[in-house]
């Protein structure tokens, strides 16, 4: 694997990373305070090319590639973990669609996902009773004449109130995951409605509600790939879902240890800089351990992806020790802060916050431990 970045890797990680740092992290604060992302940090992140860092150029994409986006993901991060969800769902549901919509459909939604004109995308597979195990989805779709009609509930989806498009997972068949089919649904399709805003205790900035469908209707083109196929889009879409995922985790625990460093070399107890202390610098030391394994494991993952391998299980690796080590090094990174790291006036209460759901969507750890597992035993 080589480590080195392209001109172009390199090209699109500074850019990112001017943008985060100049516009968004001054506002991060504010978006997390005030529960929203303002529409010109989600248009800048579009005029940059980040909403399609590795879709196709013809659809409106940078074809940069895995590496890239996962860069860019990590920068986008460091300044605002709530941004960079919203661009990693709207990045995932762009490839799902290049990837299993008809060709003119693609060409449609794809370049408007890119240039921000649909303001984001969402993926609608969890439901109240189906979330880590989607084969007991209980969302229908019925075929009609001339398409198909939805009905059913979903939950934690991303972006839920102002997305432009969601890709909808529902059951065309029988019992279990070999009856699921994806669909494509227009925000305005009068059959969506939008369900209640969750509260959650991190990632405030990025919008989390339910969905409802009723007598949803769809025209036959809005299948996404075979019928009867969604179970397989939505494994594939989170294999590589699982490596922004990774990258988000490692972008804040970077942002983590940045505070806690600085922190470090400022506070002074019993009259030295508490970086001088034996236990602060372990602290450190095991962070930087940690994250840099994190970084070469998701590289690995990003790299086997872009080069068409199999990566299932390297993707499922990533997450799970990028999303764990993310969150040590957020809790020691509050810990040096002392009683200052619980309260809002230091940056690192927010990150604590942030980085704890990435143990939880895009598959949860012990859901990982599964693919990894299921990978060395068959």
């Amino acid at each position: 694997m080589n480590l080195d970045l392209t001109e172009e890797q390199a090209l699109i990680q500074a850019s990112a990373r001017a943008y985060a740092q100049e516009r968004i992290a001054p506002r991060a604060a504010q978006i997390d305070a005030d529960g929203v992302i303002p529409d010109e940090v989600l248009s800048g992140l579009a005029e940059l090319g980040l909403f399609g860092v590795n879709l196709p150029e013809e659809l409106g994409g940078a074809e940069a590639g895995v590496v890239a986006y996962s860069l860019a993901m990590e920068e986008v991060a460091k300044a605002c973990a709530s941004t960079a969800v919203t661009m990693a769902v709207t990045s995932m549901v762009g490839e799902v669609i290049a990837a299993f919509a008809r060709p003119e459909v693609a060409r449609v939604y794809c370049p408007k996902l890119c240039s921000g004109a649909l303001r984001a995308g969402s993926f609608a597979l969890s439901e109240p009773e189906a979330g880590s195990d989607p084969g007991a989805m209980r969302t229908t779709a019925r075929e009609v004449d001339g398409g198909w009609v939805l009905d059913g509930s979903k939950q934690w989806i991303t972006s839920g109130d102002f997305a432009g498009v969601f890709v909808v997972w529902a059951r065309t068949g029988g019992p279990g995951t070999r009856g699921i089919s994806a669909f494509l649904v227009d925000a305005d399709n009068p059959g969506l409605k939008v369900g209640r805003h969750e509260e959650k205790m991190g990632l405030r900035g990025s919008s989390t509600t339910a969905l409802h469908l009723e007598e949803c209707r769809v025209e036959a083109d809005a299948l996404l790939g075979e019928l009867h196929g969604g179970f397989k889009i939505a494994m594939m879409a989170l294999d590589g879902g699982r490596i922004g995922i990774a990258s988000q985790a490692l972008g804040i625990g970077e942002a983590a240890l940045a505070e806690a460093v600085a922190y470090a070399k400022e506070r002074e107890t019993f009259g030295t800089p508490i970086a001088n202390h034996q236990a602060i610098q372990w602290m450190i030391a095991d962070s930087r351990t940690e994250l840099d394994a994190a970084a070469l494991l998701t590289r690995r993952a990003a790299t086997l992806k872009q080069a068409g391998g199999r990566f299932s299980s390297q993707a499922a690796m990533a997450k799970a020790y990028a999303s764990e080590a993310a969150c040590r090094v957020c809790d020691r990174a509050l810990q040096i802060h002392g009683g200052y790291g619980y309260t809002k006036e230091y940056a690192v209460e927010r990150h604590y916050r942030d980085v704890r759901v990435t143990r939880i969507y895009e598959g949860t750890s012990e859901i990982q431990r599964i693919v990894i597992s299921r990978e060395l035993l068959r």
